[in-house]
């Protein structure tokens, strides 16, 4: 097996750092001591924190199973269900001490980096299309009304998912996930 390189390295550590202590509090000397890197080989593999900020939201949202919401040959309400049940396991498995990158790079810096907000915009833009394709293939399958847009509805299943995450990590309880699960798939997915 391949040895990681530097770079990937600093990439990873930054995933982690960035979503245990958010970007502020990460700093470069921390990320490059995750990684076992000199703090001074940071700048010969990225112009900035930003950049590397960047980096990260793509590497991370590439851990979020997009791909999974893709395969047609399982019942689209399945896929999408095993999604979110997926995202929220991973939650339970961090006791509640963690939540999306994505979104909290979008609540934390997105503001003050044009750089991080576009890439939190692409990212979240991904993953909406994704959602929304399942969403698509459930209304045309008769198991989602057509009242509304595929996008429109994904889009609203994605606000509301990064709102149960606030919730369940305050709350340090999976009742968020639970009203989650019972307005998406009882309610709004019908």
């Amino acid at each position: 097996m391949a040895r990681a390189s530097l770079r990937e390295n600093i990439v990873n550590a930054a995933v982690e750092q960035f979503h245990i202590f958010g970007f502020t509090a990460a700093g470069v000397k921390d990320i490059t001591g995750a990684a076992g890197a000199p703090k001074g080989s940071f700048y010969n593999h990225f112009e900035s924190k930003e950049a590397l900020a960047v980096v990260a939201v793509e590497r991370y949202g590439a851990t979020r199973g997009l791909t999974a919401l893709g395969d047609t040959s399982v019942p689209p309400l399945v896929r999408l269900r095993q999604h979110f049940e997926a995202l929220r396991d991973e939650s339970l498995a961090y006791g509640f001490s963690r939540g999306c990158l994505i979104g909290d790079l979008a609540t934390e810096i997105a503001d003050h980096s044009e750089v991080v907000r576009k890439a939190v915009q692409d990212s979240l833009q991904q993953w909406c299309n994704a959602l929304s394709g399942a969403i698509a293939e459930a209304q045309q399958a008769g198991e989602v009304t057509k009242a509304m847009e595929a996008d429109t509805i994904a889009r609203f299943i994605l606000g509301a998912w990064e709102g149960a995450l606030v919730s369940a990590r305050s709350d340090k309880s999976s009742k968020a996930f639970e009203s989650f699960f019972t307005v998406v798939f009882g309610v709004v997915l019908r």
